[in-house]
C-alpha cells in the first residue's frame, strides 16, 4: 500500500465472522455507510468473494450515479477490499483479540493514481470523517446483531 491513504479503526464487541458477513453482503452496506454516499445495492452477489462484482445507487453533492466495484483482496474474516473504476481501494482488515471484540480497521487507499488531485480536493478529510462514522454504525449494527 502507498502513503496516500486514510484509515480509522474501532473495536467492536462481536465476533470477526459476524463483522465480516455484514461487510461481505453487499445489500447491507447502506447500513453501515456513514459517507451518506451508499443507497443500495443494484446488482451483484449475495455474498462477496474474491473476484466478485456489485453495483451501487449511489448519491453525492445532490447528485444520484451507479457505481460498479470489484473485490480485489478477499480473506474470509479478516480482510476484504474492492475498488470501483479508478484504481484506490476501499479495505476492511479484521482482527479477534484474544481478550474479546474484534478490532476492524477501514482505509480508503488512494495511492494507485493522481492523489494530488484527492488531496487537493480535500478528500482526505472527507473520508476520514465518512470512515470514522461508518464505522460507529458497523459497530451498532454488529452488535446489535447479537441482541436480537
Amino acid at each position: 500500500m502507498g502513503t496516500h491513504r486514510v484509515s480509522r479503526s474501532i473495536v467492536i464487541d462481536a465476533p470477526a465472522e459476524r463483522i465480516f458477513d455484514i461487510i461481505a453482503t453487499p445489500s447491507r452496506h447502506s447500513e453501515f455507510d456513514g459517507s451518506g454516499t451508499v443507497r443500495h445495492a443494484v446488482s451483484g452477489p449475495d455474498r462477496l468473494e474474491h473476484g466478485s462484482e456489485f453495483g451501487m445507487d449511489m448519491r453525492m453533492f445532490g447528485v444520484s450515479y451507479r457505481m460498479t466495484n470489484r473485490v480485489v483482496e478477499f480473506e474470509p474474516n479478516r480482510l476484504i477490499a474492492w475498488r470501483h473504476i479508478g484504481p484506490h481501494r476501499w479495505r476492511y482488515e479484521l482482527e479477534e483479540s484474544p481478550a474479546g471484540g474484534t478490532r476492524v480497521t477501514e482505509t480508503f487507499d488512494y495511492s494507485f493514481r493522481f492523489p494530488a488531485y484527492y488531496v487537493l480536493a480535500g478528500m482526505p478529510a472527507r473520508n476520514a470523517i465518512g470512515i470514522e462514522q461508518s464505522l460507529l454504525r458497523l459497530k451498532d449494527v454488529a452488535e446489535k446483531a447479537a441482541t436480537d
